[in-house]
């Protein structure tokens, strides 16, 4: 019988991690956050509190992952704490919304920077489809699909030759954050004054109302800073591929959380040392806070830079994402519990090859048929809710089986699964008030798993009665 291949090795496993955190967020969020909250400082905070929940996180997630070193994750931690139900919600909600609607973004984000340094090349209509009066698709929608097509067949090689990859663009990726952060302080005419001004004046293009000021700003930031560190637990579904899991694995989400907020408070800081909050609050929703800081002492070379730099991130996210979470649907359809060719391995590369292309193929549909923020913002709170359910998941096992073997144990328990908890729910009610048609999204969408969950539950059950 073909098994996955443990061939997932500790630099690449913290490579997949900070590659799929580092994608866009960090180069445009930081306008957005600065007009919810008004404040450089408290700006600068919620990062650092941002990496900080992630941190956490990445502590709860070690244990369950040293525990439970399979194949799915999240899937297999929440099966194992609360039953098939709430598992199967998560497998659903990753494959409908939560993980491919964050390549489709990714994806879109790759072929709008591609845009930028064409100079507007891929606005106008490259393909009409004959249905209807005819569908016009726009050139980005094609370079998108055709960015998430390619990371997908690469991504059908072994775990190891993708792995490699993964640090490869790692390494690029983190240059780039480092090249712009360090170019800033050294070469930008700067003023530390900045961080003690206020962002009131700034256009703050597209931002809500709702989502600015008071608690609700601070939380709509929160999510903001949280899209930015999204993927901090990203080698969770790759558990059953990872050489010495016991060892490796809280490594992977420790390390590569930390390395990543190094980076992010840093980078910002150079921002703001380089740009007035105003300033930044007023850069264009097509822009990035990184590009007019570089532009400030790069001239022209700033935008073409910044564009490749961000084709680059979203290319680099894209493929840590694809290679990971296919293992979701993988593990689901192992179980019995969602379409019985994606549990089926490569002979060749031992790589669940079935589930990489079904879930590129929807993820497909997600881009052409979405925006970048409604994605996003959707892709959040779902996020948050399950990661959530997962950290509470330590508290669950710890009481119900505490002589359970655990290779690594959470530091700072209880509080640290606490606070996650908490703080994540606290998150969840601030989306619901500031965004709610996007919250809701993401709520609907868990839903829609429910019958879903019935058909395949029912299926699964005949099975063992027939046998």
């Amino acid at each position: 019988m073909t098994q996955l291949n443990r061939g997932l090795g500790l630099s690449a496993g913290i490579a997949i991690n900070v590659a799929n955190v580092i994608g866009t967020g960090v180069f445009l969020k930081t306008r957005v956050m600065t007009c919810n909250v008004d404040d450089p400082l408290i700006v600068m905070a919620v990062w650092a509190a941002a990496g900080l929940l992630s941190l956490l996180g990445a502590f709860c997630y070690a244990e369950l992952a040293s525990m439970m070193p399979a194949a799915g994750g999240d899937y297999v931690f929440l099966r194992k704490a609360y039953g098939r139900l709430t598992s199967f919600l998560y497998g659903w909600t990753v494959f409908a919304i939560m993980k491919t609607g964050s390549q489709a973004a990714l994806a879109v984000g790759f072929a709008i920077f591609l845009n930028t340094a064409l100079g507007g090349a891929l606005d106008s209509t490259w393909l009409t489809l004959p249905l209807g009066d005819g569908i016009e698709v726009p050139g980005i929608t094609i370079f998108a699909l055709g960015a998430l097509w390619i990371v997908t067949f690469f991504n059908c090689a072994s775990v190891t030759a993708t792995g490699g990859a993964a640090t490869l663009l790692t390494v690029l990726k983190v240059l780039t954050v480092i090249g712009v952060g360090v170019g800033a302080f050294a070469f930008g005419s700067g003023d530390f004054g900045n961080f003690a001004a206020s962002a009131s004046g700034g256009t703050c293009e597209g931002v809500e109302v709702s989502a600015m000021g008071g608690i609700a700003g601070i939380g709509a930031a929160m999510l903001g800073a949280l899209w930015a560190y999204d993927g901090w637990n990203n080698v969770a579904p790759l558990c059953g591929e990872v050489k010495d899991p016991q060892r490796n694995l809280p490594r992977m989400f420790i390390w590569g959380t930390l390395l990543v907020i190094v980076l992010y408070v840093g980078v910002n800081a150079a921002y703001f040392y380089v740009l007035a909050p105003s300033d930044v609050a007023s850069v264009s929703a097509t822009s990035s806070v990184a590009t007019e800081v570089l532009a400030s002492f790069a001239g022209p070379f700033a935008v073409t830079f910044m564009a490749a730099a961000l084709m680059l991130s979203s290319l680099g996210s894209l493929h840590s994402s694809v290679l990971a979470n296919s293992r979701v649907p993988y593990a689901m359809a192992a179980d019995g519990m969602f379409f019985k060719p994606l549990a089926k391995l490569s002979s060749r590369t031992r790589v669940p090859v079935n589930a990489v292309l079904a879930q590129a193929g929807w993820a497909s549909v997600l881009a052409i048929s979405g925006t970048f923020d409604t994605l996003t913002d959707s892709v959040v709170f779902a996020s948050c809710l399950f990661y959530a359910l997962s950290a509470a998941a330590v508290i669950i096992f710890r009481v119900r089986e505490p002589d359970l073997p655990r290779p690594f144990r959470a530091w700072g328990y209880p509080f640290t699964p606490v606070i996650f908890v908490l703080v994540s729910v606290g998150l969840l009610a601030s989306a619901l008030y500031a965004t709610p048609k996007q919250a809701l999204l993401g709520v609907g969408v868990i839903a829609l798993g429910v019958p879903f969950y019935f058909y395949w539950s029912r299926q699964v059950d005949a099975r063992a009665t027939r046998e």
